[in-house]
């Protein structure tokens, strides 16, 4: 059985610790989209991690984790990652990586700094991580796959060549930069080959295979439903697309029929990293006050270290974004942050050019909306450490099945902490 887990909104929802839990049963976990651009924070016994470039299964000596084709593959962040995991006494991992995936070579990151740096004050507000670049050179058709280390070096270097062409014009004329040499790029890609080398493997096959055994597979997304390149905030958005549709490619070429199960992760507010429309935001010391107490030690990017916009849940945008995923279920995280408001505004629709609506506009329409807040009771109180559904506070149950109905999708998990076991199943 292939299971997704995606995210319902901008991102930072959670997805690793839900995908740190349901890695516990399967035998396969696979990220299928994105880059180091992102970061997914899971706690356990062996510590607080953020993974930007790992599956979140690495955790879990039985599964086999795979960095899938659809990936913007960084070796810098890989061999990091893979050092910190070893040097805090994580047993080693089983990794393969697709021979199909494509790497973020040095002069992507160099080039997504130098165009924010052109764009200034109209900036995307991006990672600098070398994700847009990366994507671009993919379907222009510039792109490097592993694979290509291990074969015909001639062309290899041919290939690095006519590359160049365009990037040193670029540099040249547009940014004002050096040259970036063959041998330079060269060199990089031969110390690449010697990393990865342990690790690159034809997925597709395998994942052929497992699919045919029955094995349960996890597709691990990054981001959120409104910072896919399709259906989030354009252009504010990610260059890949965040969605469980995409994970039958991105994963490795797995059947759309087999996704039978997309388990969307919904956060019990609202923040979001980057640039873009937000139409539940909150600012001042209202924000400040919900991102000191936010997720584990507080809501700052994982990836960037910087501060996250705020809001309150915006059931608008949620629901969008469940549709978006093609959601079957719900894991609602971070409601234990929640206990310290005597009421806790809900984002319920938007206000259009004086109308009121129920719907997730696109974005030129989205630039105008302003919320339309109902406020629920907060339950006062604690909620960390609770196991069962039934002893979580009246108020605290009226706020999941208030939103559970509004997104029109079960609520079937409960976070009420940042550790593997806080969790409620209902």
């Amino acid at each position: 059985m292939v299971k997704a887990i995606v995210g319902a909104n901008w991102g930072d929802e959670g997805k690793g610790k839900i995908t740190d839990v349901l890695a516990q049963n399967s035998d396969v976990v696979i990220r299928f989209q994105g880059g180091a651009n992102a970061g997914h924070t899971i706690v356990n016994e062996y510590g607080k991690f953020a993974l930007h470039q790992l599956p979140s299964g690495v955790f879990n000596s039985n599964v086999t984790n795979i960095i899938g084709n659809g990936v913007a593959f960084s070796v810098e962040n890989f061999v990091k990652e893979m050092k910190e995991l070893k040097d805090r006494g994580v047993p080693e991992p089983k990794i393969l990586i697709s021979d199909r995936a494509q790497i973020v070579m040095p002069y992507h990151v160099a080039f997504d700094c130098y165009e924010e740096e052109r764009l200034g004050k109209n900036s995307f507000g991006s990672t600098k991580s070398g994700i847009a670049p990366f994507y671009s050179d993919k379907y222009s058709k510039i792109g490097f796959q592993i694979n290509e280390l291990y074969d015909d070096i001639d062309y290899l270097k041919e290939k690095i060549a006519r590359t160049l062409e365009v990037k040193n014009a670029t540099l040249k004329n547009l940014y004002n930069k050096p040259p970036i040499s063959v041998d330079e790029i060269f060199n990089k890609l031969m110390e690449y080959r010697d990393a990865l080398a342990p690790y690159v493997a034809d997925t597709f096959t395998f994942l052929h295979d497992a699919c045919k055994d029955g094995k349960n597979i996890l597709l691990e997304g990054q981001l959120g439903s409104l910072k896919d390149t399709d259906f989030g905030i354009y252009p504010m958005v990610t260059s890949s697309n965040t969605i469980a549709g995409y994970g039958a490619v991105g994963a490795g070429g797995i059947p759309p029929y087999e996704i039978k199960d997309i388990v969307t992760v919904v956060k019990a507010y609202s923040s979001a990293v980057g640039a873009g429309e937000f139409v539940s935001e909150i600012f001042g010391e209202e924000a400040d006050e919900l991102r000191r107490r936010g997720g584990d030690g507080g809501e700052f990017g994982a990836t960037t270290g910087r501060p996250r916009r705020m809001g309150w849940l915006d059931l608008v945008a949620t629901r969008y974004g469940c549709r978006v995923q093609g959601a079957t279920q719900v894991a609602f995280t971070v409601l234990d942050v929640l206990g310290y408001l005597d009421e806790i505004p809900v984002c319920v629709g938007y206000e259009l050019d004086g109308e009121e609506i129920d719907y997730f506009p696109s974005t030129t329409k989205l630039k105008r909306c302003k919320p339309i807040l109902k406020k629920l009771p907060g339950w006062k109180c604690d909620i960390s450490g609770i196991k069962n559904y039934e002893d979580l506070p009246e108020n605290c149950r009226n706020y999941i099945e208030f939103a559970e109905k509004e997104i029109g999708v079960p609520i079937t998990m409960v976070s009420n902490g940042p550790a593997r076991e806080d969790i409620i199943y209902r």
